[in-house]
């Protein structure tokens, strides 16, 4: 069962466009995914690109790994890396506790599927699927909580909370350790899920990831490594500083030609923002410092320099010196991210969503400048699970889809009115018909009596329609509390299939699902994700 985007509410006409009407924005991408024609020709151009990190890089990784007993086929997928004729699949994401929500799951399932699917059929090429680990991000908010649904059918925000001052720079998540605050994220967690066969393994696990002193990056790579390893996925980490070393040269560029860089991203977000929306707001210089156990930008001043908030300042040649020396102090932003991201690993394909697929449309004129040739951007797979009693209310109420993503009161109205048949609207649209007719018949003969009763007749009929409204309003909700069972299985639809007016897979975290149905659940959805209809998924479980 598949739901076309459009129809469904939320998504930015640039989305819609790039999944559908592509001709609409050729102009801001390179490729078109749904061309294969033109996949061959970007493989051969990757393959015989020259890399620096070619030859080291399964060294560097299989390091990364830390003495972690990789799967046969990790292992393999790391080592094919020596070749020129492997390309990566890759995607990323923040460092969501827990893994965030649920998307962070799609996006993998799409890589994994598509790399097998591309090695199936160009036999010429092997490619593999990467997640890079994105530990240089610094926003805490955005990371720090999941959202679980609890007995009363309500949406929990669950925080881990640390000691640290709110509103400071906290420098980059993957070096932020995880305080013993950590046990009261988990307590409540383990109050608001239900006892199952799988809650207590689950939760043991995930408190061994996620334990006082690991780093944000260390737990999220073991939850990766733990769900996906099976599967070959290649996690890969960016801050490691034999990676940073490669990156010396994109560093050094980005300062010596920002001007350049971003004369080009602010030309082609200003057309953006004409017939779109530009994803990114655009900065002088797409460079980050580590300074003081902070994340500052770097910001251009007369001839000089300086960290964004502070007072440091640097000349050209005392930045670009400490790049050569100190090059893991810096770090792209989500603008020169890609850069970096395709200047170290031979990309093909960047599975994103949709707010990815909108800031590549800037990041575009970035590629040529640095002399690489850009990845084809993927539509990450997007899907619903639908339990089995969730389907059954569905069936109950006989809803569309259509219906269910949609404003919840609209819904209500929508099942209520179906159930009384519309008999309150239908009674008062009548009963105020009636009252209509019956004062413009008074008002006609009051006027021949005396002029001056005709405004005080329709004075009258206005509060009296007045007060057939308000009794509308008490008759509707005597009829809600009539059905007051029906409304809360009403609630029940909306909060597992469109929680805050959003997509499930926007705001649940996955262990909502594996408490209830172990983690065979990744290997169901796994096996059902389709990853090339490029439409909302409906899958029953």
């Amino acid at each position: 069962m598949f739901i076309n985007f459009s129809d469904i509410p939320g998504h930015q006409n640039l989305f819609l466009d790039y999944l559908y009407e592509f001709n609409n924005l050729k102009s801001f991408y390179k490729y078109n995914f749904r061309d294969r024609e033109e996949y061959s020709r970007l493989f051969q151009v990757i393959s015989e690109s020259p890399r620096a990190s070619c030859g080291v890089l399964p060294d560097i990784i299989t390091n990364q790994y830390d003495g972690r007993k990789i799967s046969p086929k990790t292992a393999k997928n790391i080592s094919l890396l020596k070749s020129k004729k492997t390309l990566a699949v890759v995607t990323g994401q923040q460092l969501g506790i827990l893994g965030g929500p649920m998307y962070t799951i799609y996006k993998i399932i799409t890589a994994v599927k598509l790399s097998k699917h591309l090695s199936e059929r160009y036999e010429d090429y092997e490619f593999v699927p990467v997640f890079w680990l994105e530990g240089d991000d610094h926003d805490f908010d955005e990371i720090s909580s999941i959202n679980l649904i609890n007995d009363e059918n309500e949406l929990v925000n669950i925080q881990y909370k640390d000691s640290t001052v709110e509103d400071v720079n906290r420098g980059s998540m993957g070096y932020q350790k995880i305080q013993n605050t950590i046990s009261s994220f988990f307590e409540e967690i383990n109050t608001i899920l239900r006892k199952t066969d799988y809650k207590k393994e689950i939760l043991e696990n995930l408190k061994s990831f996620y334990s006082e002193g690991r780093t944000f990056k260390q737990a999220f790579f073991d939850l990766l490594f733990w769900l996906f390893d099976q599967q070959g996925l290649i996690i890969f980490d960016p801050q490691d500083k034999n990676i940073k070393n490669m990156l010396i040269p994109v560093f050094k560029k980005e300062i010596a030609d920002f001007r350049e860089h971003t004369t080009k991203i602010v030309n082609v977000s200003a057309t953006l923002e004409e017939l779109y929306h530009a994803q990114v707001k655009i900065r002088p210089v797409n460079l980050f410092y580590n300074y003081e156990e902070g994340r500052y930008l770097i910001e251009p001043v007369d001839n000089e320099f300086r960290l964004r908030g502070k007072r440091k300042k640097f000349t050209f040649e005392e930045l670009n010196s400490t790049i050569e020396k100190e090059p893991e102090k810096f770090s792209p932003n989500v603008l020169l991210r890609p850069i970096c991201q395709d200047y170290i690993l031979p990309t093909a394909f960047y599975v994103g969503g949709p707010s990815e697929i909108a800031y590549f449309a800037q990041v575009m004129p970035l590629y040529p400048i640095f002399n690489i040739a850009p990845p084809i951007i993927y539509p990450r797979s997007s899907a619903s699970l639908v339990e089995k009693n969730i389907n059954s209310l569905i069936e109950k109420f006989d809803l569309k889809w259509h219906d269910i993503f949609t404003d919840p009161e609209k819904l209500k109205d929508k099942v209520i009115s179906k159930l009384s048949e519309g008999l309150i609207e239908e009674l008062f649209k009548k009963s105020a018909y009636e009252m209509e007719l019956i004062f413009d018949g008074l008002q006609e003969k009051l006027f021949e009596i005396d002029k001056t009763m005709s405004e005080t007749g329709n004075k009258f009929k206005q509060n009296s329609l007045n007060s057939l409204s308000s009794l509308k309003v008490k008759a509707i909700e005597a009829q809600k509390k009539k059905y007051e069972i029906t409304l809360r299985q009403v609630d029940k639809i909306t909060m597992n299939l469109y929680p805050g007016k959003n997509l499930q897979e926007r705001e649940i975290n996955f262990i909502y699902y594996a408490n209830k149905y172990g983690l065979e659940i990744i290997d169901r959805i796994i096996e059902e994700l389709e990853i090339n209809v490029f439409e909302h998924q409906i899958i029953y479980l």
